[in-house]
């Protein structure tokens, strides 16, 4: 249950982040620690441009010479979250996003990630690992995928004795 984190890490970011803001102004005082927190916000807000630019160009050249820029894509997203760090004030979350703008680390998380997903497309043809097979018997780890059409899952007739048809209110 990965998610089961999420409110988690909503509690314990900000005390982790408050408590840095006090030991760091204690160190160098109140203004030097509020002037780096602005200067990691503006040195973001440079680098998701710079960054971000060059990746729509580099998404651009792939979709043009018939490539599916799924690592393209990925890169995008994270220098997306970077940003999203860079602009939240923090020191942790700063360096969680000045980290993602390095490019051997968004290479280590797109590996950890790709290796996860399988992309399933039209006709049984998937996409994992940086490239595509074609089966015929097309199975999951809970049996087998049956694919139907809207014809071959609704009769278009409303069954009266379905629980989910029933009125809650009687009038």
């Amino acid at each position: 249950m990965p998610f089961a984190f999420i409110p988690f890490l909503l509690l314990i970011v900000p005390i982790v982040e408050i408590a840095t803001f006090i030991l760091i102004g204690d160190k160098i005082g109140l203004w030097p620690t509020l002037g780096m927190i602005f200067l990691t916000a503006l040195v973001g807000t440079f680098l998701l441009r710079i960054q971000g630019f060059q990746l729509l160009n580099r998404i651009k050249q792939e979709t043009n010479s018939g490539k599916i820029p799924g690592r393209a894509l990925g890169d995008g997203a994270m220098i997306l979250v970077a940003g999203i760090l860079l602009l939240t004030p923090g020191f942790i979350t700063d360096t969680i996003g000045f980290s993602l703008f390095i490019p051997f680390v968004r290479s280590a998380i797109w590996t950890f990630i790709a290796s996860r997903i399988t992309f399933m497309m039209p006709g049984g043809t998937t996409f994992q690992n940086n490239h595509f097979e074609t089966t015929d018997d097309r199975m999951d780890d809970n049996g087998p995928i049956i694919d139907l059409d809207e014809d071959e899952y609704s009769t278009g007739e409303v069954n009266s004795d379905s629980p989910w048809n029933k009125n809650e209110s009687s009038d």
